[in-house]
């Protein structure tokens, strides 16, 4: 039997426990399949958490018409000059009203866009954890075939990549993968140090955004310091303290940037 494509839409019938259930094997597995959109679910599981405690006391309220007219457009346009920020707290309201018992958003039309480092933080820490963990398949191109990983790399990406040397830290690469990140691709290289412990170095190409700083999921021990900025998205992602890996992670970076010349 062929298993049907999923999309975001079957991440929020998932976790609104309205995927059939005769589904649920070939959507772990899709999630296995594509680590951005198993990032993805996680964030989505974890908005709704926090939604959930601060809303805790509303959760059961039914939201008033008013605001629901609002959201949905059915009340008559707001007068020149009123305030456009009743709008925005409506539509907030009811977005945190609604994920207690189910995905308004797409119901309702209105939707929040992650930011651009948040979805390369968590992509980057899903990618760490599913390839990480693996010792045979880990990588699909060894260290010992550096120079074709680095050019196959850069070719798929569009950009200049290279393996930045982390001995002085006390991490040798394994290698690296290709990896899918929505409709770009993204390279992944996995280092690894005498004691067994891995980082990895996740790179895709983005647009202008600039952005940089540490981000760590409710669950889970790995973090990851990103940066975007002059066309690319890169976060380094360990279980190392925090330090340490922020360490890494400057070092790994500006090594990237002065082998694509932009340093």
């Amino acid at each position: 039997m062929t298993r049907r494509d999923f999309s975001e839409r079957d991440i929020h019938m998932a976790l609104d426990g309205e995927l059939p259930q005769e589904e649920r094997a070939d959507y772990e597995a899709w999630l296995d399949e594509y680590p951005e959109m198993k990032a993805r679910s996680v964030r989505f599981e974890s908005d709704r958490a926090r939604l959930r405690d601060v809303f805790a006391d509303v959760l059961d309220e039914r939201a008033p018409d008013r605001l629901t007219n609002l959201v949905t457009g059915e009340a008559r346009r707001p007068t020149a000059g009123a305030p456009r920020w009743r709008m925005a707290t409506a539509a907030a309201l009811l977005l945190a009203i609604g994920a207690g018992g189910g995905y308004f958003a797409g119901m309702g039309g209105v939707g929040l866009e992650a930011q651009a480092e948040d979805e390369l933080a968590e992509e980057a820490i899903a990618a760490h954890t599913i390839y990480a963990a693996e010792q045979r398949h880990a990588v699909e191109v060894g260290a010992n075939d550096k120079e074709h990983l680095l050019g196959w790399l850069s070719k798929r990406l569009g950009l200049t990549l290279i393996a930045p040397d982390l001995t002085a830290e006390g991490f040798e690469l394994v290698g690296g993968r290709l990896l899918p990140a929505g409709q770009k691709a993204a390279a992944l290289l996995l280092y690894e140090d005498a004691k067994g412990n891995r980082i990895s170095i996740y790179v895709t190409a983005e647009g202008e955004e600039k952005a940089k700083g540490i981000y760590k999921l409710e669950t889970g021990d790995a973090s990851a310091v990103y940066w975007l900025d002059k066309g690319w998205g890169c976060a380094v992602v360990g279980t190392l303290p925090q330090e340490q890996l922020l360490d890494v992670g400057r070092k790994a970076y500006r090594q990237m940037l002065a082998g694509a010349g932009m340093a």
